[in-house]
Parts: structure tokens; C-alpha cells; sequence
């Protein structure tokens, strides 16, 4: 199981736009489409990889949370399906109903989001307020696979609700460890 951290794309970068297929609707949707009226999450995941399957009942559940709220969610997958064909739309969707995602799962074939994004990892969760400037990115929380720390989503947790409630999102701010996204 590899461990390569987030890159730490810098605070106050504006989010990269996109336009990808859901795989869950198969619609075509963009960054406009899909921004919260208070901020947005973009998270990079993927069907395989451990870190993310451990996170996967916390992120759901932020999500059902936090978007009654006022904040987007979108995850992405941007994994070379050739060499992991686990991660494969048709499999993404599936896994998104498993899940019981509340947000899209979008497929990024070509990559060019992930790099856009400066994405590493899976997974690899990145906040923007409600003018789509950075205000975190990094972990979920300190637990991963096997660590024995309970999943709580703090970090982003924390985060968003310091957008929520007016107050500066703290700047002291963990990479995520993951998976390494799988590029072509």
C-alpha cells in the first residue's frame, strides 16, 4: 500500500473549472453546476484504493451533512482504468449507489482535472469558499487504514464549519496520505 501525501496546492488558488460525466446520472456536469452557495468540496477518490475505502462511510455521511448546508460536494476519479480496470465507470457507479453517495462521482479519463488540481492522491479532499478560492486542502482526519485512530472527518470538518459559521479556516493543515493516483 503506497503512501504518497497531497501536493498542498496553495491557499486562495481558484478552482480549477471542469466538465466531466457523472457516472451515477451520465450527465455531463461542471464546476458551476455543482458549487455550493457557501463553499464546495472536490475530492479525489477512487473505487480500489484502501485509504479511500476507509474513508468512504465518512464522506458519505459529510456529505449528506454538510450539503442541507449550503456546501457542494464532487468527487472524482481520475485513475488510468486500463492498467485498474476496478475503477472503471460502470464500477464507480456501482460503487456510488453502494455508498449512497449524495453527490456525483465524475470520471476524469483524460486527467487534466487531477492535474489541474495538482491532485496525488487518493484520497485527496480540497475546500473552496463561496468565490471558489482554496481555503483547505489535505486530510479528512489522522485515521488511516490499520492505525487504529477513529474516523471522524475533523480537519475538513472543522473547515467547513468555519465557513459556515464567518470564521478564518485554519491554515495549520495536513496533507492527506493515500494511494498515488494511477496516471497513465
Amino acid at each position: 500500500m503506497a503512501r504518497t501525501p497531497s501536493n498542498m496546492l496553495p491557499l486562495g488558488t481558484k478552482a480549477p473549472d471542469f466538465k466531466l460525466r457523472d457516472t451515477v446520472s451520465d450527465k455531463i456536469l461542471s464546476l458551476s453546476d455543482l458549487k455550493g452557495e457557501k463553499g464546495t468540496v472536490v475530492m479525489f477518490i477512487c473505487n480500489h484504493c484502501p485509504f479511500v475505502i476507509h474513508v468512504n462511510p465518512m464522506i458519505s455521511k459529510l456529505g449528506k451533512q454538510y450539503q442541507a448546508h449550503g456546501i457542494g460536494f464532487v468527487a472524482i476519479s481520475s485513475n488510468d482504468v486500463v492498467n485498474y480496470p476496478q475503477d472503471a465507470p460502470h464500477l464507480m457507479k456501482e460503487n456510488a449507489r453502494e455508498m449512497e453517495y449524495t453527490f456525483p462521482y465524475l470520471y476524469d479519463e483524460s486527467q487534466e482535472v487531477a492535474k489541474a488540481y495538482d491532485a496525488a492522491c487518493t484520497p485527496d479532499f480540497y475546500l473552496f469558499n463561496s468565490g471558489l478560492e482554496l481555503v483547505y486542502r489535505g486530510q479528512l482526519d489522522d485515521s488511516r487504514p490499520g492505525n487504529g485512530l477513529p474516523l471522524t472527518g475533523s480537519d475538513l470538518q472543522d473547515a467547513m464549519d468555519a465557513i459556515l459559521t464567518g470564521k478564518q479556516v485554519n491554515i495549520d493543515q495536513k496533507p492527506s496520505i493515500g494511494c498515488n493516483i494511477k496516471w497513465k
